[in-house]
């Protein structure tokens, strides 16, 4: 009985009962490991967001969040570090942290102004696409596909639209006089190495990163100095491109606070008075009593 039969067809063998194992699902064949995504789509109240934010990499989490919560806020809402502070856990400390990340890249503008009373407000401006205009968008009619117009030989060729500029930090008070400042250590750069020479343009985009700077305690001569040290010896094709990568990528820490110095006390010394020559108590010889600083007083004539 144990004789194989030669004419019988081979046939798989069957599992070992010992060794069955479970089923699994057919999601798990294609995805063994990672995040599944199971998504409904939305219809009212959401906000979008672009992966450029949201997969950002050198973004902390807490500046991402920050900067979807800010996004979906409506124009008006207040978000100063006092009011975002109320509402999250995290300290106010870490909430400034991430306001100044977000507008390292680009993400959030920080600005003074005087209102019409006199009182200093500031104005924050957030940005779902850093370097995007406001008024740029993708929703502009394109013309109708058809076969390619033949151009006129004499036609003048155009010349393809110059790259925008990267974003450079914003001051968090731009005074007129950080930025004059500002723009004559641009407009001095070039005393240093010929290739650093800028247009007016390039100075105007670039003068509130170098106020960025000299509000955190830097000096002009320091800030030109990190702007012209360790330059590559080949030929700059764009030198503000390169200065404003410098001025968000090497961006000092702000300075740590000091409480204010208060002035030392006044000591009075005895002294003897210039006019009268009584004993008086003044900060130093030369000082007059109250009576003669007054005068004597008039004398009234009735009549």
């Amino acid at each position: 009985m144990d004789t194989q039969n030669p004419s019988v067809r081979p046939h798989a063998q069957s599992r070992i009962t010992g060794k069955t194992h479970p089923r699994r699902p057919a999601h798990a064949k294609a995805h063994p490991v990672g995040v599944i995504h199971d998504n409904t789509r939305h219809t009212t109240r959401f906000t979008v967001i672009g992966n450029h934010l949201a997969q950002h990499p050198q973004l902390s989490a807490l500046a991402i969040g920050l900067a979807v919560h800010i996004q979906s806020l409506p124009t008006g809402a207040r978000v100063d570090i006092k009011t975002l502070a109320h509402r999250f856990p995290e300290s106010p400390a870490r909430i400034a942290a991430a306001l100044r990340e977000l507008e390292t890249h680009g993400y959030l503008r920080r600005t003074r102004e005087r209102t019409e009373s006199g009182r200093i407000v500031t104005r924050t401006v957030s940005f779902n696409q850093p370097g995007r205009h406001a008024g740029a968008t993708d929703d502009t009619p394109k013309p109708p596909v058809g076969p390619p117009a033949r151009r006129a030989a004499t036609a003048p060729q155009r010349k393809p639209a110059r790259r925008a500029l990267p974003a450079v930090p914003q001051p968090a008070y731009a005074s007129p006089t950080l930025l004059r400042t500002a723009t004559e250590v641009l407009a001095g750069l070039r005393r240093t190495d010929p290739r650093l020479l800028l247009s007016t343009t390039d100075a105007e985009h670039l003068a509130p990163g170098v106020a960025a700077w000299l509000e955190r305690d830097l000096t002009p001569t320091a800030v030109r100095d990190a702007l012209t040290s360790d330059l590559p010896p080949d030929p700059l094709r764009r030198p503000a491109a390169l200065l404003a990568h410098r001025l968000t990528a090497q961006l000092p820490p702000p300075p740590p606070w000091r409480p204010p110095v208060e002035p030392p006390p006044v000591r009075l010394t005895m002294h003897n008075c210039d006019g009268c020559d009584r004993g008086i108590r003044a900060p130093g010889p030369g000082a007059r009593c109250r009576d003669c600083r007054e005068g004597p007083t008039p004398a009234t004539t009735t009549t």
